[in-house]
């Protein structure tokens, strides 16, 4: 069976292609995000989140996490920079007086950093903190994270519970080869783009560097599926992880060279199928 590639016309503007930023976060709330939920259950399952936890949740994005544990009864907060289509999303999910939702009043989506999400004076800190978007897809994401955490930590109780969330083995991964491709794209030169593989000890480290320590860690298959070949090449590019290659070649040959990479995923059905593992670590606030 031969895919048919799937080609998105964005305009552009002279040599930089522009990324509908609307759509693709429409994307990542509709496609991709959903893939992580198995992590979220998880997580939230051995920590007990329900109506006695205030949470804070790093790099929130569309908010579906947050969703999940305010339908436990958690307070939520939820906190990104840089991500205003995909914040909106979160709003609409979440916010008081939105048709459909469980959350509970004093719900907040904070558009900055960690400590623009600061409780309100006189208002307790939080209990659980959340960062769960996976480091080692891209080079210097470990850095972001301890950025996120030493900022955020100050706003967390003592002995407060802090997640930290990484792809697994490569070997374990089968979106793996998928991710170096975005990065051969960027810089044919160093197609690692200066990035080890992800790592035992990455959550640890990064841990470390920021002075916490581990209470726990686990594994949990979250596997990639998609309905078809359009919707993965959507879902892959909605992540953002494959934006430096749009730039660096063009979005015809992206969209054709993540499609032959997804071809061996292609089921007889049509379906797209990746299984992978990811590690959660579990650290407590001094």
């Amino acid at each position: 069976m031969t895919p048919t590639l799937v080609r998105q016309h964005i305009p552009h503007a002279g040599a930089t292609p522009r990324v509908d930023r609307s759509a693709r976060a429409r994307d990542w709330a509709e496609i991709q995000e959903r893939m992580l939920v198995p992590l979220y259950e998880a997580v939230y399952e051995r920590l007990e989140v329900d109506s006695g936890t205030r949470l804070l949740g790093l790099g929130c994005g569309a908010g579906l996490a947050l969703l999940m544990a305010a339908s436990r009864g958690a307070s939520v907060t939820g906190v990104d920079c840089g991500a205003r289509e995909r914040l909106a999303l979160a709003r609409e999910r979440l916010l008081p007086g939105t048709p459909g939702t469980r959350a509970r009043a004093g719900t907040r989506i904070v558009d900055g950093s960690p400590r623009d999400a600061a409780p309100a004076p006189g208002a307790p800190a939080y209990n659980l903190l959340t960062a769960f978007e996976p480091i080692g897809a891209a080079a210097g994401d470990g850095a972001v994270l301890a950025d996120r955490l030493a900022d955020a930590k100050p706003l967390a109780e003592h002995g407060a519970a802090m997640v930290l969330t990484g792809w697994g083995p490569p070997e374990r991964c089968s979106t793996s080869p998928v991710l170096g491709l975005a990065r051969k794209l960027a810089d044919p030169e160093d197609g690692a783009g200066g990035r080890h593989p992800a790592r035992r000890d990455d959550l640890e480290e990064t841990a470390q560097r920021c002075g916490l320590r581990p209470d726990g860690s686990g594994r949990v298959a979250c596997p990639f599926g998609y309905a078809d070949l359009d919707s993965a090449v959507r879902g892959m590019l909605s992540t953002g992880l494959f934006d430096a290659a749009i730039a660096a070649t063009d979005r015809e040959q992206a969209d054709k060279e993540l499609a032959e990479a997804l071809h061996p995923h292609l089921r007889a059905d049509g379906t797209v199928w990746m299984p992978n593992v990811f590690r959660y670590l579990i650290v407590r606030v001094p």
